[in-house]
């Protein structure tokens, strides 16, 4: 009988020291085994422990921003499916629905996220951001101005902002691919 009480505080502790997955987790290890990302975009994982924060690189190849490489954080919380990840771009850019903090206007990242949507979703809309970029819903009102007014000034400030030019007081990061 003591063997036995032995064996259970032994089982109890072995059971306390590993962590709980949450089911945020158990989530994202499925959106992420299902996900069917083009050429076009790359996950990291700088912890390949942590599958709640890493960064996805899109590299637009046709468009308006053919040519760039642009980096996005995400961090997932632990209430993940039921909240949306929290996506930054981590360059300085210029475009409407990105301000220069690098917050990102995507409909399903606020208002319109439900839990049936998966990280497939989120990705595939960032990259439709610059594929079509949306002046009806910006962030960065002077890029949403410019491309509803003049739309080849607002090309003209694309390609120069990728190159790392200062545009209107902004010095924007260099994003073009190598």
């Amino acid at each position: 009988m003591l063997k036995i009480l032995s064996m259970k505080k032994n089982e109890d502790a072995a059971a306390k020291k590993k962590p709980k997955t949450s089911a945020a987790q158990i989530r994202v290890q499925k959106d992420l085994t299902e996900l069917d990302l083009p050429s076009t975009m790359k996950t990291n994982f700088p912890d390949p422990a942590n599958l709640l924060n890493f960064t996805l690189t899109i590299t637009p190849d046709e468009g308006m921003y053919q040519g760039g490489a642009f980096n996005f954080s995400f961090n997932i919380n632990s209430n993940y499916p039921h909240e949306p990840p929290k996506v930054k771009c981590l360059q300085t850019i210029y475009h409407p629905n990105v301000d220069l903090e690098g917050n990102v206007c995507l409909n399903i990242l606020r208002e319109d996220w439900k839990p049936v949507l998966n990280l497939n979703s989120v990705m595939v809309g960032l990259q439709y951001l610059f594929l079509e970029p949306n002046a009806d819903d910006p962030l960065n009102k002077e890029a949403a101005e410019d491309l509803r007014k003049n739309r080849e000034q607002f090309l003209y400030n694309v390609k120069s902002s990728m190159r790392g030019v200062n545009i209107k007081g902004v010095q924007y990061d260099k994003v073009l691919a190598q």
